[in-house]
């Protein structure tokens, strides 16, 4: 073999080893800016149920001779859940952040069900309205989360698949944390009429 086409298939080696590299490159930078645009839109379904809180808070201390401890633990965990900054590529911080988000979740969720106890709460239409916001908005964060946990599953399986997962290590790609069930939430609560 003349040393003229040996150089040039030794340089066309290298061309389809970059390109496959790049490739491989662009496709993980890729699905990871849809992951991290998916995280925004769980955490502003979040910060919109957030925002919802305060006047939840005030319609029924206005209407209410309301048991203050639920409250108390609504707003503190409301002040929990959106003080916290997080790194989602960090599995510990994600972890906190899933946590404090269940915590409010279980809050708001004792005081809808002690709402009941006050008819003329459940009368008041702003408190209705905002009831049906918040169950609006509960919904959203459901699928929301759903949706991001479908595009982490993409970048996760593509960051493990041969030969990506040597590109990813390479380059210092990390998983993704999937949004998980809230600790308790596979038992239902215990509602007394």
């Amino acid at each position: 073999m003349k040393k003229g086409t040996l150089w040039g298939i030794v340089i066309a080696v290298i061309l389809i080893g970059i390109s496959v590299i790049a490739g491989q490159y662009n496709s993980l930078v890729k699905l990871e800016e849809t992951v991290k645009a998916q995280r925004g839109q769980v955490e502003s379904v979040y910060q919109r149920r957030a925002d919802l809180i305060p006047n939840i808070v005030a319609t029924v201390k206005g209407e209410a001779a309301f048991e203050q401890e639920t409250l108390r633990q609504v707003v503190e965990a409301r002040a929990s859940a959106t003080q916290m900054k997080i790194d989602a590529n960090n599995a510990q911080d994600f972890v906190k952040f899933q946590a404090a988000q269940g915590e409010l979740s279980q809050a708001l969720g004792r005081l809808m069900m002690l709402t009941e106890n006050y008819p003329s709460l459940k009368a008041n239409q702003a408190f209705s309205d905002l009831r049906v916001q918040l169950e609006g908005s509960e919904n959203r964060i459901a699928v929301e989360r759903m949706n991001y946990n479908k595009v982490v599953g993409k970048y996760n399986i593509k960051l493990r698949s041969f030969p990506t997962n040597l590109i990813a290590k390479w380059l210092g790609f990390e998983r993704a944390n999937l949004f998980e069930a809230t600790t308790g939430s596979e038992v239902a609560p215990v509602v007394a009429f």
